[in-house]
């Protein structure tokens, strides 16, 4: 069964083709195990939620004293206007039918103080003459009012302030006013009866009582939904320190379809890729020893041999010093290679080129040392038009090509087959070095790109490859903002294709724009 697997920096998220300055100033600290200070997230989250209501609840306090406030006085206003107007109205009709404004007509008003007791009703005739004020009859009422009241013409209990009372005029039949009727609220400046002011009141004692209730629900709430929240973070955090210390086995075990069960998903992604790096790294360690001691050793023994006359000092001997030198000098230049482009180091110098014209040329350069190896190689131009010009190094795609038809010449047997080809899939060109040769296992390929890795022990060395070439590839690849898919089967062979964008610069600007 055939597998693939795609390397790059454009494989998973597209970055910018320019190279980002680096600081050169630095820090570690380890991470204390109990930090002290500052409240825990889950606290503030709570006091935020609980914070939330009470702002939501003094909003509406504000909106009620500035909106509801004047609309509640207007309403009682509006209800007094009509009380006013309907006794007006009744009193016109009594009028009409005695011809005359006095105190037994009047009493007529009496119907409006039956409405509410807090309401007072007071009729004056043309001259401002009282002739019924309700407050006459009530208990509190002296014994001689009513004729003090006929004189003055004012109610000892009418407020002064034309805006804590309202009237009506009393008219006959063709319009002429004969009097007045006036109303207030007994005890209140702005017409406001006892039960009026009670339901306000208690319209802003439920206000305060609902606040309460909503800042108390919304404490337990924001305490369950910040213990939800932070105890993903917390296990984050925890699997964290235990990276820190050394534990590359620790995991969140966070998962889900939010950002917090995505940052735990990433997070332990991350965590496999320090783990798997990590172990590479004390790989790389010994196969950088074993690939230097390997020629030292073969070197130092062909040496002393010569020394203690073991060996002749003729140029047979020489020779395997000098060709194991050679191999260490290619080994080293190629590990320095490979770190420049990795540090970015080396220049890149984008020119406009034929890549047909490249990949052409180079095949036909190459083809004479692989008929020596009794290989077949041949170029396949799929293109449309017979060229294909792009924004690349062409020393550095050269370079990566060759490693991919060396690496194919390598690993395949005599009489098979090698075959470059080249393609054109919108913006992007395509390279594909294809060969018949062992091929490579499905759970090898991830790692087919790493320093000095083998499947198998001896392989690279029977074969005199260095182990560094499809690293180096990669990262020349890289510099390019392009992809490597490798497909391979056990005994079948392999192919390995370079996707690369034609235009760098139109690639660069859309990176600057997604990364923005």
């Amino acid at each position: 069964m055939s597998a693939r697997f795609v390397v790059g920096r454009n494989a998973h998220v597209d970055e910018g083709g320019s190279e980002r300055p680096s600081s050169s100033r630095g820090s570690w600290n380890t991470i204390k195990p109990d930090p002290k200070g500052g409240r825990p997230y889950a606290t503030r989250l709570t006091l935020a939620f609980a914070l939330t209501a009470v702002m939501t609840a003094v909003v509406l306090v504000v909106v009620l004293a500035v909106v509801w406030e004047g609309q509640f006085m207007a309403y009682t206003r509006q209800n007094m206007q009509d009380v006013a107007n309907s006794t007006a109205a009744t009193l016109s009709e009594a009028y009409e039918e005695g011809g005359v404004l006095d105190k037994d007509v009047a009493s007529a008003a009496a119907i409006a103080s039956s409405i509410s007791s807090d309401i007072v009703v007071q009729v004056l005739d043309v001259d401002g003459t009282v002739l019924y004020d309700d407050t006459w009859a009530r208990p509190s009422a002296a014994s001689g009012s009513a004729s003090h009241t006929e004189v003055t013409g004012v109610s000892a209990g009418a407020p002064a302030a034309s805006e804590a009372l309202v009237s009506s005029p009393v008219t006959d039949a063709d319009g002429t006013v004969v009097g007045t009727v006036r109303l207030w609220a007994s005890g209140s400046e702005a017409l406001l009866t006892k039960s009026d002011a009670s339901f306000r009141s208690n319209s802003y004692g439920a206000i305060a009582t609902a606040a309460g209730i909503a800042t108390v629900l919304a404490c337990v709430i924001g305490y369950f939904v910040s213990r939800t929240v932070a105890k993903p973070i917390q296990r984050i955090t925890s699997t964290a320190k235990q990276l820190r210390n050394g534990d590359l086995t620790a995991r969140t075990g966070v998962g889900g379809t939010d950002e917090v069960g995505q940052l735990g998903e990433t997070f332990d992604d991350m965590a496999s890729t320090i783990e798997r790096d990590l172990k590479l790294e004390h790989r790389l360690t010994g196969d950088v020893a074993h690939e230097l001691r390997t020629p030292l050793m073969a070197m130092q023994a062909t040496v002393e041999a010569m020394q203690d006359g073991v060996l002749p000092a003729d140029d047979e001997h020489f020779e395997v010093v000098a060709s194991e030198v050679r191999r260490l000098s290619r080994l080293i230049d190629a590990m320095l290679k490979l770190s420049r482009l990795e540090n970015g180091s080396t220049e890149f110098k984008a020119e406009r080129t034929d890549v047909v014209y490249l990949v052409k040329s180079l095949v036909s350069s190459q083809h004479q040392l692989f008929h020596e190896r009794g290989l077949h190689l041949r170029f396949v131009d799929e293109t449309a038009h017979g060229e294909l010009y792009a924004d690349v190094d062409p020393d550095l795609l050269r370079e990566a090509i060759v490693n991919l038809m060396s690496n194919a010449m390598r690993y395949t047997n005599e009489d098979g087959w090698i075959k470059v080809s080249l393609r054109q899939d919108k913006a992007d060109f395509l390279v594909s070095v294809q060969d018949t040769g062992i091929g490579i296992a499905k759970e090898d390929i991830p790692q087919a790109f790493s320093r000095f890795w083998r499947s198998d022990v001896s392989r690279e060395r029977v074969s005199g490859g260095l182990g560094v070439g499809l690293s180096i590839t990669k990262e020349i690849v890289d510099r390019h903002n392009g992809t490597i898919l490798v497909e391979s089967e056990l005994g079948k062979g392999t192919i390995f294709t370079i996707r690369i964008p034609q235009n760098r610069q139109r690639r660069s600007l859309a990176q600057t724009l997604q990364e923005k």
